[in-house]
């Protein structure tokens, strides 16, 4: 049974029941599993692998619960730089759909390994495009070999332009193939067992891009076996519009009349909701995930996570895709939803005539209304964990996952900040982790992956990219 001592930690989050935060602390693990989590004077002495974290400070693993980690082969993409949703998707939807085999592998170990570096140790990755050979299986492949904890999709997309969906009709699947092999990837694949390092997930795309049926089998398929059900929700205003003239319904009233609010579902974004859906969210237990790079970068809007948050809404981050966010980083990400929430709530209308408010002395903000560094940190960890329906990560105490990561506060980037380190990690711009832990075994040391050279892999990830921009 190997073990693991994580010791001297400057600061340990723990993010527990009492979210302690304990000085020159540390934890022991065996098997992958956190057995104590304390001062390190009460610590074991000795383990296989023993990890100095002085000068440190140490948390939970944060949980990514919404990416796109083959859209690392389109960062950048001409002429995808300057557009919102709709147009953004029309100019990349054929690209994606290039994507092989060997393409996607490379996309995969690329974005889990940028994610590992920022902190993140568990990963839902939203995959939808499976033409050109393009499958799970290599996702699956890629995340056991690096070492991340990894909720695959299978996604999907079947309603193409001549259906009135929005991707090019040779972008799409048929349904019987999406259903064929949903079943296919759950049953050889899905692990629901207390520390599994690999879920499945059924998650066809948009509203706008899968037809009812489909939405329909797939959560009949997903609640038999019992797995998770994800989509994007929400978005944008143009989605809005899409289902009011199609379905006559709002996007959250269309997916009811579908079977699709319940505990087992999460939503991508979430931004555009009235106060009912939110407490309809509440009342059926729907998660969000919240991406607030994305849907800055793409002027989608501002999600109203305060307002979740105090409804009892599950919230967790995600970045997004990396074509859209251009970065997988959940350090950036939870310092982004923290500073988005204040600027959301400093542009709240009114109670007087005047469009709106900004802050000021004659307007103050009461306290429990702003984003605090430690909620976004929350929202990060044990909130994602919560939203992808697991109680055995998320926070640093016995009997959870051994997932952590450590951040250096010896360091110029938090020079002067250390009065609050814990609020310093997300006040500060974001720093890249010293070391990550998944499953108790090391993944990045001294700030550089080591379960592989990912060196060679950069160089063939940008070949790749360049074949995709080329076609």
């Amino acid at each position: 049974m190997p073990t693991l001592l994580a010791r001297n930690a400057e600061v340990l989050v723990t993010m527990d029941g009492g979210r302690r935060e304990l000085k020159n602390a540390g934890l022991y693990a065996e098997d992958g599993i956190i057995r104590q989590v304390g001062p390190t004077a009460e610590l074991p002495v000795t383990a296989d692998v023993v990890i100095d974290l002085a000068g440190q400070i140490c948390l939970p693993g944060f949980v990514n619960t919404h990416h796109h980690l083959n859209q690392t082969l389109t960062r950048n993409f001409p002429g995808a730089q300057n557009n919102n949703l709709f147009p953004w998707l029309k100019t990349l939807y054929r690209a994606w759909a290039r994507t092989d085999e060997e393409a996607s592998r490379a996309s995969t170990l690329v974005g889990l390994a940028e994610l590992a570096l920022s902190g993140c140790t568990t990963v839902f990755d939203h995959s939808y495009v499976f033409k050109n050979g393009n499958n799970v299986d290599c996702q699956i492949e890629a995340a056991r070999e690096l070492g991340m904890r990894f909720h695959a999709s299978r996604g999907s997309m079947s309603l193409g332009e001549s259906k009135g969906g929005l991707p090019p009709d040779d972008c799409v699947e048929e349904e019987p193939a999406i259903l064929k092999d949903s079943q296919r990837v759950i049953e050889r694949y899905h692990d629901p067992s207390v520390g599994s390092m690999t879920r499945i997930v059924l998650a066809p795309c948009s509203p706008f891009s899968v037809s009812a049926a489909l939405l329909k089998e797939s959560a009949a398929m997903a609640r038999h076996y019992k797995v998770r059900l994800h989509t994007h929700l929400c978005e944008t205003l143009d989605e809005e519009r899409y289902t009011l003239e199609r379905f006559q319904r709002r996007p959250v009233d269309w997916m009811e009349t579908l079977g699709w609010l319940g505990d087992d579902v999460w939503f991508a974004h979430a931004i555009h909701v009235d106060d009912d859906e939110i407490a309809r969210f509440a009342a059926t237990g729907c998660g969000a995930a919240h991406c607030p790079c994305s849907n800055m970068r793409l002027g989608s809007g501002i999600a109203p996570i305060k307002k979740y948050m105090a409804a009892g809404v599950k919230v967790g981050l995600g970045v997004d895709g990396s074509a859209s966010n251009d970065a997988s980083n959940m350090l950036l990400e939870a310092r982004q939803a923290m500073l988005l929430a204040r600027l959301r709530l400093g542009l709240l209308p009114p109670e007087g005539p005047r469009k709106y408010m900004f802050l000021s002395p004659s307007h103050p903000i009461r306290s429990e209304e702003w984003m605090t560094a430690r909620e976004a940190l929350e929202l990060a960890t044990i909130g994602g964990a919560g939203v992808l329906g697991r109680t055995d990560i998320g926070s640093l105490e016995p009997g959870k996952c051994a997932d952590f990561f450590t951040l250096d506060l010896e360091t110029i980037g938090y020079a002067g900040a250390l009065h609050d380190p814990v609020a310093a990690v997300l006040f500060c711009a974001p720093q890249q982790a010293k070391t990550t832990v998944v499953n108790g075994r090391i993944i990045v040391r001294d700030g550089e992956i080591v379960t592989m050279d990912i060196r060679p892999v950069i160089a063939h990830h940008n070949r790749c990219a360049a074949r995709l921009r080329e076609g």
